[in-house]
């Protein structure tokens, strides 16, 4: 049966994803998994001159080593998922919008242009503690979007919560003319990446059982 699956037995190493995103549960659910959902909440601030990769591929393991702290005995098998995403444009760094402004200011930049979306993905086994690092990475490329395209979609909503200030999977799907790699990436969580880290990290344990 496959890991995480649903109707795995009882005694089964558990699946914790450590966010409180729902697209990220959206996928998992979708696929298949149970899980159990443990936030970390962490001081995201990007270090000087850290590239957006690293910057990433580091929050993702430290929102698994958050929520294993937090967890601490209750879950003596587990493999805990971390996620953290961010989207690159011509040079620039783009979390979440602070406000309507910063949602609008985004937008703008990603008009007609090529972007990059990157997740940091981590495999944190407990309690062994060893994990497994992977950054992924989407092109994306966005229409020309007139002022009025911009006003409207902010006014959804829908930016406010999403890197880039965008929802591929919602209202600003209708945007995106073409996209280069994993879609769940764009989404926030790369599903195949991350079954191939969980199958490999559950291997890696049951071989040095």
């Amino acid at each position: 049966m496959p890991f995480g699956a649903r109707g795995a037995s009882a005694d089964a190493m558990k699946l914790i994803l450590a966010s409180a995103s729902p697209r990220r549960a959206e996928i998992l659910r979708n696929a298949g998994f149970e899980f159990d959902v443990h936030p970390a909440h962490l001081d995201e601030t990007r270090l000087p001159g850290e590239s957006p990769e690293d910057y990433v591929r580091r929050l993702a393991d430290a929102k698994a080593r958050s929520a294993a702290e937090q967890i601490g005995r209750k879950h003596t098998r587990a493999i805990i998922i971390g996620a953290d995403t961010a989207v690159v444009v011509a040079g620039k760094l783009l979390g979440k919008p602070n406000g309507v402004e910063d949602a609008k200011r985004m937008l703008r930049l990603l008009s007609g242009r090529t972007h990059e979306v990157l997740t940091g993905v981590a495999a944190l086994r407990v309690p062994e503690g060893s994990s497994a690092l992977h950054v992924e990475t989407t092109r994306v490329t966005f229409l020309e979007l007139s002022d009025s395209d911009i006003e409207n979609y902010v006014a959804t909503g829908e930016p406010f919560d999403k890197a880039g200030a965008y929802g591929i999977q919602g209202i600003g799907g209708k945007f995106v003319r073409e996209i280069e790699g994993c879609y769940f990436n764009v989404m926030g969580l790369p599903l195949s990446r991350v079954w191939s880290l969980v199958r490999a990290t559950k291997s890696e344990r049951t071989a040095g059982a």
